[in-house]
């Protein structure tokens, strides 16, 4: 058995789930998700309590037990609490803001590099240096705040660039004269 499929997922007071054949929708105080998973998961719930069952023990359906899982117990908690990523600029001159929905990055390019969050995420930016990604959406908000690192990750030289909060970048050895 799964140990992740196996576990069950709660459901916190204010949030609402549907179903439509394979389509789940799950409405809460931040917003509302909708995912269709494979058909072959059977979902349940009773008491505000959902537990997933799968068919068989084939490999397929294993692993398809497990990711469901994973996923639907993220929606929920995204709905109800939300996500959140923080990144910070590391280096001289380095430098974001925010003009109207876009963010701006002065990362040491001739140009600004600038963003814009797809719907339903939002940026934020408290300091010169710290962005602050927040949604719903646990992958839109993690694929968002690693397209904001790419654009200048973190170098091992002099550790400057944009990296995770509290992310450690290992420190290379400058070249040495002779």
């Amino acid at each position: 058995m799964s140990r992740v499929g196996k576990k069950p997922i709660e459901i916190p007071a204010g949030v609402t789930i549907s179903f439509d054949n394979n389509t789940v929708t799950v409405k809460g105080p931040k917003g509302e998700l909708t995912r269709t998973f494979s058909p072959d998961i059977e979902i349940k719930v009773e008491d505000n309590i959902i537990t997933l069952t799968r068919p068989t023990d084939s490999k397929e359906h294993r692993t398809i037990h497990g990711t469901t899982r994973a996923l639907l117990a993220n929606m929920v908690e995204g709905v109800s609490k939300g996500y959140e990523r923080g990144l910070e600029l590391i280096g001289v001159g380095y430098r974001a803001q925010k003009q109207g929905n876009k963010l701006v990055l002065n990362v040491g390019y001739s140009h600004p590099v600038e963003i814009e969050p797809e719907e339903g995420i939002e940026v934020e930016v408290p300091s010169n240096t710290k962005i602050i990604v927040k949604g719903t959406n646990k992958e839109r908000v993690g694929a968002l705040a690693a397209n904001i690192r790419d654009v200048r990750p973190p170098e091992p030289y002099k550790g400057k660039g944009i990296r995770y909060e509290g992310e450690y970048v290992r420190r290379k050895e400058g070249k040495t004269g002779k």
